[in-house]
């Protein structure tokens, strides 16, 4: 999710130190096994800025879901308003995506291809049992790279078509997705189609088909869809912590997801997701997002908790937690791209070189792309 530039410019120059302390108390009041009347954060803030940081990161449910639990606390006049205006419309948009991946489900299936369903509402259902804890305006699916223009195929046939932008060498080869989209009316639906799971310049996972051969079926209305597995959800979401962080873009609506899947996991499940991140090559990615959970919604004190603490240990906390939910802060000290992602490579040289090599020619074909863009 691209930064909207003119927010980005307004909540810099604000500062806005209370209202992301308030979001943060309010995301681990969210958290807490039950809430007491000294949690509830204090209201003499902006109301417009907590309404930005909190859209911005995706989290509005979150806090409304918080604030909303007896005994509650005094808020500041119209937030709740606002965020109930919010989750309104999550749910218009979310139950939107849920019968567009019904009939993507039906499609992909009629025509043989392997398939599972990223994120989304489904996954939503899994953490936190609710469709509509953050909005979701695309439907994300990961097929082989074989069956990838198959798949293309199968969803052109019931209306959908590759956006103009991700028709590009950078798309379709380096980041390994396309969006494909399909008018009915007024109505915009969306997929992301992908045969990869990272851009260049974090580490991808080793074995991506794996996630099609772990997949596990889901029910949803009456019927039963393919879905990623518990670790590879997890495992996910700290992927999707690694790109915004590489992006510079908020990322606490991830982050709370890293918690809510972790915090479902035995010690011996850790010591597995530990094992499984390590063959994949993404022990380090997955320890920079348990970090980042750790930094925003506090410590829980787990097997994953103790591992993360060694991770990027240059970055203090508190520039950790800007960097995951206020980026636009001119006062972060942010580490070079280059630096992440030797540490998140394990300081592998070998496999730090062929990921910046990787990086560098996806970024001169993005390059080149955005020139002849300009010039036609």
């Amino acid at each position: 999710m691209a930064l909207q530039e003119g927010t980005f410019e307004r909540l810099r120059a604000a500062g806005c130190a209370d209202e992301v302390a308030y979001v943060q108390a309010c995301l681990r009041l969210f958290f807490a096994s039950r809430a007491s009347p000294s949690a509830a954060p204090a209201p003499a803030i902006s109301v417009a800025d907590v309404c930005d940081i909190a859209r911005l990161n995706k989290v509005a449910t979150f806090m409304l879901k918080a604030l909303s639990r007896p005994p509650a606390g005094e808020t500041p006049p119209g937030l709740l308003e606002w965020l109930d205006t919010y989750r309104r419309r999550t749910i218009a948009m979310n139950s939107s995506g849920i019968m567009d991946s019904m009939a993507i489900d039906k499609a992909l299936r009629g025509s043989g291809i392997d398939f599972v369903f990223l994120k989304g509402p489904l996954q939503q259902q899994l953490l936190y049992g609710d469709h509509f804890m953050k909005p979701s305006g695309d439907v994300d699916i990961l097929v082989s790279p074989a069956g990838f223009f198959r798949a293309r195929d199968a969803l052109r046939s019931i209306g959908y078509e590759v956006a103009g932008k991700s028709r590009s060498v950078w798309w379709v080869r380096f980041l390994g997705e396309q969006h494909m989209v399909r008018s009915q009316g007024r109505k915009l639906s969306t997929v992301d189609l992908h045969y990869r799971l990272q851009q260049p310049g974090s580490p991808s996972p080793r074995d991506t088909e794996g996630f099609l051969r772990r997949k596990r079926a889901l029910a949803i209305a009456g019927s039963s869809v393919p879905f990623i597995s518990a670790s590879d959800t997890l495992l996910l979401s700290c992927i999707s912590v690694a790109k915004a962080l590489f992006n510079r873009e908020p990322c606490a609506g991830y982050v709370c997801d890293i918690r809510a899947a972790a915090g479902r996991l035995s010690e011996a499940e850790q010591q597995t997701v530990l094992d499984y991140a390590a063959e994949q090559g993404l022990a380090d990615t997955l320890l920079l997002g348990l970090r980042a959970a750790d930094v925003l919604l506090g410590g829980a004190g787990t097997l994953l908790s103790d591992r993360a603490t060694r991770i990027l240990s240059r970055i203090g906390n508190e520039d950790l937690f800007h960097m995951v939910i206020a980026p636009w802060l001119s006062s972060l000290r942010w580490p070079q791209r280059r630096t992440v992602l030797w540490e998140l490579c394990g300081r592998e040289p070998v496999r730090y070189l062929t990921e910046a090599g990787w990086a560098a020619s996806a970024d001169l074909s993005r390059r080149i792309f955005e020139r002849e863009s300009r010039s036609r």
